[in-house]
């Protein structure tokens, strides 16, 4: 049990830790002389880290998650903290499949375009900003499954 544990909190840290950092990056890209390099490089790495360490986090939390979870008696056919989680964790992971990804994938080609104009393109800053406001629900979504997890009330 120990060592599920150990695995289902790493999953957090490389998970939470990456889509944090995500948006630090992407922000700090984004201050001060908008330099077209740094945006570009920036967005394409995003993507190369969500391959690195979400996918993985998402592994770990998910299969020594479930493990624990039947070792504990907690039912995923009830209502509990551990359904509520995963319901989060689900509806978090469909956005990022559904449009984060996507986006992520216009914003390596408009930033790689706008490299080439020398100018940051309005379908560049359109999907930027879409991927901001998605990014955020994104992230708060898995952020309120940590508290579940760490406070387990008794729904």
């Amino acid at each position: 049990m120990v060592m599920l544990l150990f695995l289902h909190v790493l999953g957090a840290v490389l998970f939470l830790g990456n889509i944090m950092t995500a948006a630090f990056w992407k922000v700090r890209a984004h201050y001060g002389k908008q330099d077209l390099m740094t945006i570009h490089l920036t967005v394409k790495n995003i993507m190369l880290a969500d391959y690195v360490f979400t996918v993985p986090g998402i592994l770990l939390l998910l299969i020594p998650g479930h493990m624990m979870a039947f070792q504990l008696g907690y039912s995923l056919a009830e209502w509990n903290w551990v359904t509520a989680s995963l319901i989060l964790f689900s509806l978090s992971g469909l956005l990022w499949l559904v449009i984060l990804l996507p986006l992520q994938r216009k914003m390596i080609r408009y930033s790689e375009e706008s490299l080439r104009l020398g100018e940051q393109t309005a379908a560049y800053r359109q999907v930027s900003r879409k991927w901001d406001i998605y990014g955020t629900i994104g992230t708060i979504l898995p952020l309120i499954s940590l508290i579940l997890m760490i406070w387990k009330p008794g729904m």
